[in-house]
């Protein structure tokens, strides 16, 4: 089919199916991964339990083997001595040695079957654990191809007739994807993952001072707990405004970008950064609000990440036909006319704001910091 002939709606149509059917798959993994761990938590109470109890079984087999071992002895004082006792005592002696060594079989037998078990509930553990990671694993996976789908691919499709360009930035899109997915995932797994499981061990530390060192020692391991609840809190929200601040969606850009670039100041100390808007606050198109937000973000994060600047200002402006942003820091700066070949952000800044039909302009020079101005229209 050639470009001339090519009907986008075919392709929507056909992205359309594919979300769907990649959702619904996603779905289905997650409900796997929730069921496993629902399964890792149950099993892991067992086998905490069936580890206490294997503990007081083998102390009762220990107790048992001392007593049969003096029963023993007492059978064979009966046996070489036997005329120096009644038969009353025989007997005795005799069901004594029989009802001990009974107990010490049935408690190596009860021993044996609970480390059994328990060796089998370590290795289901095991296993759900991997079914676990395996199920993180695909879930961020399909997350990235949900997300190419419904956002990078999209958007490429509406300038198809640059195909090879667009091809090559489309594998550029998912290979920075995948990067900040592993970001990411690193950060949830060093941060909130590693805080959720040391609160769910503390919990159960709580649990044993209560019974062994009373109400007070307790209450002390449960403050230490909330706190560490508020950092792990606190964790989780940087992490979602890094990825999209859920106010976009409630309050609009503007509001948004103050909180955001708030934020940002609060996590980098030695920036100080400063934001003002002129004209109204009113709401954009959904898609235009995003659009910006993400511009924005890109701009100051390239300053932080690059430019080694002490001041970042921003400045928007919201005209009846047109919304403009500006960035300008006092940074490093950089030769425009050189264009790196891992320069990925401003290459998407770029597409991104050539699919809005605006325009976008870089000035820096060396020692002298960076201007961005984008300007994106409204009709």
């Amino acid at each position: 089919m050639s470009l001339k002939s090519f009907n986008s709606k075919v392709l929507d149509e056909i992205l359309e199916k594919m979300v769907a059917a990649v959702e619904e798959s996603k779905h289905d993994i997650f409900e796997i991964g929730e069921q496993c761990r629902q399964d890792y938590q149950s099993l892991t109470k067992e086998l905490e339990e069936i580890k206490t109890v294997v503990g007081q079984v083998i102390k009762r087999t220990d107790e048992f083997e001392q007593k049969s071992k003096f029963a023993r002895q007492r059978l064979a004082e009966v046996s070489q001595h036997f005329r120096h006792f009644s038969e009353q005592q025989v007997r005795e002696a005799y069901e004594e040695a029989h009802k001990i060594q009974t107990q010490l079989s049935m408690s190596r037998q009860k021993e044996l079957q609970l480390r059994d078990r328990r060796d089998e509930l370590e290795r289901r553990l095991q296993s759900l654990q991997d079914t676990i990671e395996r199920a993180d694993h695909l879930i961020t996976q399909v997350t990235i191809v949900l997300n190419y789908l419904t956002n990078d691919l999209r958007s490429i499709s509406d300038a198809i007739e640059d195909a090879k360009h667009k091809q090559a930035f489309g594998l550029r899109v998912i290979e920075a994807q995948e990067e900040e997915r592993k970001r990411i995932s690193r950060e949830i797994h060093d941060g909130p993952a590693q805080m959720l499981a040391n609160m769910l061990i503390r919990s159960d530390l709580v649990e044993k001072v209560y019974r062994e060192r009373g109400i007070g020692e307790a209450l002390a391991e449960i403050h230490d707990l909330k706190e560490l609840v508020r950092d792990s809190l606190k964790e989780v929200r940087r992490i979602i405004y890094d990825l999209r601040p859920m106010a976009l969606d409630d309050l609009g850009l503007i509001p948004t970008l103050k909180k955001y670039l708030s934020t940002i100041e609060s996590y980098n100390k030695d920036v100080f950064i400063t934001y003002r808007h002129i004209g109204e606050e009113k709401r954009l198109p959904t898609n235009y609000e995003i659009a910006i937000f993400r511009l924005v973000q890109e701009s100051v994060q390239n300053t932080l990440k690059h430019a080694n600047a002490k001041n970042v200002d921003v400045k928007t402006e919201m005209r009846k036909d047109s919304f403009t942003a500006v960035v300008k820091d006092d940074g490093k700066g950089f030769d425009t006319t050189i264009e790196k070949e891992d320069s990925f952000g401003i290459v998407g800044m770029k597409e991104r704001v050539k699919l809005l039909n605006g325009e976008i302009s870089i000035h820096s020079k060396i020692r002298k910091g960076t201007l961005v101005i984008i300007q994106i229209p409204l009709c």
